[in-house]
């Protein structure tokens, strides 16, 4: 009787409670992988995720926002849009066959927003050519605010950058962003904006608009002066 009862209680050590069987089958079911969306080319679909980019050379570039690959980047990036942060700010270092970057209202390379640096959200998404992706200091941790723009495909930045986007209308525009680190005369983004909020593009007329605060007739000429030493 007491070798069966022993080998009932060895028998009760090797069985699973329910609790214990439900924790057992969910680690061994693989994770759920993670589903990346294919880019929509139509500027009318979801317009809650299309950053529009209105330059100082008269052309506007729409960036279709990706938030299943980096919902925490794409968010970032629509909230200083809609503070107005990127208005007036510099491409401020743009490299002939690699990238335009800005996002940086020093101008320097250095600056950021003052909200919190993002962790990382690198994705299998190559680098081609309209490829959007956030800029980022030596920690991977560290991207704020500066993105770039790809003119020619980099599969070296691969899960290295957090891509987030690509541009879907007038990548010519982008194309003619002017070149240097920074340009003498160096192209700005005048606004940044969500299509959804339907913000009408910035005319040449508005750009000639007197500012609130001096009072003086601003230029495209002034738009695209370099930044004093």
């Amino acid at each position: 009787m007491l070798k069966v009862t022993t080998a009932l209680c060895a028998l009760g050590a090797l069985t699973l409670s329910p609790v214990a069987a439900q924790a057992q089958d969910a680690a061994e079911t693989p994770a759920a992988q993670p589903v990346y969306e294919q880019i929509d080319y139509n500027i009318e679909n979801d317009r809650e995720n299309i950053l529009l980019l209105d330059l100082s050379n008269g052309e506007r570039v729409a960036i279709r926002l990706m938030p299943s690959w980096t919902p925490n980047h794409v968010e970032r990036v629509k909230t200083l849009a809609r503070e107005g942060f990127y208005n007036g700010v510099i491409f401020h270092r743009v490299i002939d066959g690699f990238m335009a970057q800005t996002g940086d209202p020093t101008g320097t390379g250095q600056g950021g927003s003052q909200l919190p640096d993002l962790e990382e959200e690198f994705n299998p998404m190559p680098h081609i050519r309209g490829t959007v992706a956030m800029a980022r200091a030596a920690s991977e941790d560290s991207a704020n605010s500066q993105f770039f723009i790809v003119f020619y495909p980099r599969f070296a930045l691969d899960k290295r950058y957090t891509n987030f986007g690509r541009v879907i209308s007038n990548m010519a525009a982008v194309d003619a962003i002017q070149r240097g680190e920074p340009p003498q005369n160096p192209t700005r983004i005048m606004q940044a904006s969500i299509a959804s909020d339907n913000r009408p593009p910035v005319s040449m007329q508005a750009m000639r608009a007197p500012g609130p605060q001096t009072g003086e007739e601003m230029t495209a000429a002034d738009l695209n002066a370099p930044l004093e030493e």
